[in-house]
């Protein structure tokens, strides 16, 4: 990478990159393996920035609303974390003038293209975490990441609609509920309701009526995005 074009990435992502080359593979697309076959792109830095993109976000919004239970938590979580909030940073930055995609991809738009750029953005977390360490990262998500949490006075919505929001834009997929159970007497029943996204992950919650525990289903599955328990695929 010429040194001009790698000085502006470094005052972009606010770090001096002793390993050049993370930060050229965070931002080179996988169209590129198409003509270069073997040269590595940015999914496995992907796979990194993202988890340590929900750690660092989940500890400031730990610090910054600590009157707020876990459900209220993950869904600030959800809305911070998904694939139109990366794209925003990237545009912010203007990360999408270093992306390196083959000319197919860039014709058609790659460069602003909300996957693309959402995708660069968690490598290139990714890169600032393997080569700076914990420190580099957090200070780059904190810089970006904390303005954004401080606007929202509430947390985003219902539970529901936070958990559909995310899986959508993280999976191109809406979440599936289903009733496995109603106990009690008929004046006070409890529903017990299961709520999946498919292939990958499910939750289980109960309330006194089929809303309430779909509610309290989805807030689960949400909050494994704070406790950083969930295991998904990399975002496409």
């Amino acid at each position: 990478m010429p040194s001009k074009r790698l000085d502006a990435l470094c005052r972009l992502l606010g770090h001096r990159f002793r390993e050049p080359d993370l930060i050229v593979e965070a931002l080179t697309h996988p169209s590129v393996s198409g003509s270069e076959p073997g040269r590595p792109n940015y999914e496995r830095l992907e796979f990194l920035g993202d988890r340590v993109l929900g750690l660092v976000v989940a500890d400031l919004l730990f610090e910054a609303f600590p009157e707020e239970d876990e459900g209220a938590l993950a869904r600030r979580l959800a809305a911070l974390v998904r694939r139109e909030t990366l794209a925003g940073v990237a545009r912010e930055i203007e990360l999408g003038r270093h992306l390196c995609l083959s000319k197919g991809e860039r014709d058609s738009g790659g460069a602003d293209g909300t996957a693309s750029l959402a995708n660069a953005c968690e490598a290139a977390i990714g890169a600032l975490y393997r080569d700076g360490g914990l420190d580099a990262a957090d200070a780059f998500i904190r810089r970006h990441w904390g303005p954004r949490a401080a606007q929202e006075a509430d947390p985003p919505q219902d539970a529901k609609t936070a958990l559909q929001e995310w899986s959508q834009a993280t999976f191109g997929r809406r979440p599936v509920y289903r009733t496995h159970a109603v106990q009690g007497p008929p004046h006070e029943p409890t529903f017990s309701v299961e709520v999946s996204i498919e292939g990958v992950d499910s939750a289980t919650g109960r309330g006194a009526s089929k809303r309430a525990a779909e509610q309290a289903a989805a807030e689960a599955l949400l909050a494994r995005r704070v406790k950083g328990d969930d295991e998904h695929p990399a975002r496409r």
